[in-house]
């Protein structure tokens, strides 16, 4: 807000679990065996989730927030070391050989493209459920002080149809039963993040069901290279430097692969839903090249962070003004 942002384009919820209070109860969650336990744990976690969008709505005033609905794999929250491992399982009351044996069945040869994302919420449905009730117990508070509030939730890593179509049927549950308990109506989108080439593919067949689509740029670029942005900081120099690329690809959007897919989605998105905002979340939207490709392809916004607004609003102004540019010097020939 402070620099010049009209709403917030990825609200990562995942990053509020790791503060000391709640990663106890996140912990809980994953070690639980049963659907019951993780509902008893998140339980705990609810609340807190509630209060930390109410303020983030109220902070926005109406301005639009798409929030993301948990993205990565389960491991990340659970300790690493021996000594770490054997504190928490005192703490949690349970078996050092069981907590172990739970971080071993977690870990993943390529978390990138394993069990995270809408993958993950199809599993444990109960953390979509959770997640979407504190949303609209937010939203719904906020309508009864008549405040302005546009949620808009955001379902991660989808490759195929079905899968947003699980999610979204959670997430549309959830919000009716939560506004007919608080007796308002709270009006809202349902979208995901484009991050896999699948789903550029059959854009068409998710903007059925889907409001708005969001590129997540960066595991974009991951999928449709092969490259781990995490890795390739040992070749891409080389890469650059000899010419086998002109540009990281994490850096400036790679127009003739990453772009062509991206230009695939909003053409195939948009010939189903001819409203189907898109626009993109990432680093990539602070850069200034990124911003004029969004903008020729037909994006609706990017988003960047906080400290890279000032830059892409300065690139959008000036994509926009070289259309008109353009436009005025081929209806003067």
């Amino acid at each position: 807000m402070d620099f010049g942002a009209e709403g917030i384009g990825l609200c990562r919820t995942e990053h509020m679990f790791f503060v000391e209070d709640r990663i106890i109860a996140m912990r809980e969650m994953i070690v639980a065996e049963e659907a019951e336990g993780r509902r008893k744990a998140l339980a705990k976690l609810l609340p807190i989730q509630r209060n930390d969008f109410k303020a983030i709505f109220e902070k926005m005033g109406g301005l639009p927030v798409i929030i993301r609905i948990f993205d990565p794999p389960l491991h990340e929250f659970l300790p690493k070391t021996p000594h770490e491992l054997e504190v928490l399982a005192e703490d949690m009351e349970i078996p050092l050989n069981r907590l172990v044996r739970k971080v071993e069945l977690l870990q993943e040869s390529n978390p990138m493209l394993g069990h995270r994302g809408c993958r993950l919420a199809i599993t444990y449905p109960e953390i979509t459920e959770m997640q979407t009730r504190a949303i609209f117990e937010a939203a719904c508070q906020m309508v009864r002080e008549k405040k302005k509030v546009h949620p808009e939730v955001m379902v991660p890593l989808v490759g195929t149809v079905a899968e947003f179509r699980h999610q979204r049927a959670i997430i549309d549950r959830v919000a009716a039963e939560v506004m007919r308990e608080f007796g308002v109506k709270v009006a809202y989108e349902v979208g995901t993040m484009i991050e896999t080439p699948r789903a550029c593919l059959v854009a068409d067949g998710i903007a059925g069901t889907a409001e708005f689509f969001s590129f997540g740029t960066n595991d974009l670029t991951q999928t449709t290279f092969g490259f781990s942005r995490d890795d390739s900081g040992k070749f891409l120099p080389q890469y650059i430097e000899e010419g086998i690329l002109q540009e990281d690809p994490f850096i400036s959007i790679d127009e003739e692969g990453v772009g062509q897919l991206m230009t695939t989605a909003v053409r195939k998105g948009r010939s189903a839903r001819k409203n189907l905002e898109v626009g993109i979340c990432g680093e990539h939207g602070g850069d200034p090249q990124s911003v004029e490709f969004c903008h020729r392809t037909g994006l609706d916004y990017v988003s960047c962070s906080p400290y890279r607004v000032p830059v892409a609003k300065m690139a959008a102004a000036h994509a926009a003004l070289k259309e008109k540019v353009k436009i005025t010097e081929m209806g003067e020939k």
